[in-house]
Parts: structure tokens; sequence; C-alpha cells
């Protein structure tokens, strides 16, 4: 299989095998007027199989959804078909819009134009909770 360089765009790497449709779905990239191609399973020296997204424009991401999704992603940043920047992604501390909260009695339920925020709770287990009830997000 064949993926053409990209000149001018952004390249996710080391997206852990299997993560990266859903990165696609919640970065809203199949809503882009340019070339995105999702490579699955590609062989990985240091992972065994990784995914990988080409974005064919230099547009700005959400890092927070990268980071929540796979906080292992590489983000690279390509001129002129060479790699100027490379950005490595962490577990974010807070969740805005990312989430939603399930809690019916939650305020961020009866007040729609409140944003959904959610917090770090638990590091090491990836645990999120709602900044208004407190509750606990369910893992997507």
């Amino acid at each position: 299989m064949t993926v053409d360089e990209i000149k001018n765009g952004i390249v996710l790497d080391h997206i852990t095998a299997g993560h990266g449709m859903k990165l696609y779905k919640l970065l809203g990239l199949d809503n882009l007027d340019c070339s995105v191609a999702l490579i699955k399973n590609v062989p990985s020296r240091k992972m065994g199989k990784k995914d990988i997204i080409k974005i064919d424009a230099a547009i700005e991401l959400n890092t927070e959804i990268i980071g929540f999704v796979d906080p292992n992603t590489t983000v690279n940043i390509i001129k002129d078909g060479k790699n100027v920047e490379k950005k490595t992604i962490e577990l974010p501390q807070r969740l805005t819009n990312v989430l939603t909260c399930k809690n019916p009695r939650c305020i961020s339920a009866t007040e729609q134009e409140l944003p959904q925020v959610f917090t770090l709770a638990d590091k090491e287990n990836r645990v999120y909770r709602c900044l208004y009830c407190e509750s606990k997000a369910k893992k997507g």
C-alpha cells in the first residue's frame, strides 16, 4: 500500500492500533475538504502495530481530544514536505465539550448553554469527573 507524502499538513503518528477511527470521528476529519488518510495496523518496532492519520492541510486540531483518546500520539507539522515540528500530547487535566455528563440531575443537563467540563480525577486509570456534579465520565 502506498500513501503519498504530504507537502503541507499534519501527521498524527504513534496512535495506538484501533484508536485511529475514534480520533478521526471525534476530530471531525470527515468534514474536511482536503485529503485525509487513515492507515490502520501499520507495523511498528516500538508498538507492534499503530495507526497513522495524514491530513493534507494545515488546520487547528483539538489536542484535548487527541490526549483523551490516546496521549501517546505525536503531532507532526509538515511544511514544504519536511517535518518542521513534533508535538507530544499528554493526558489533559481538563476536557471541555468532549464528553457529556450522563447525570440527568446535573446542571449541565438542564442549562444547555453551559459547557460540558470534566476534570482528571485519576491519571493512572484515566478517570474524568464532571466539574458540576462530580459524576464519573463513562469511557467512550
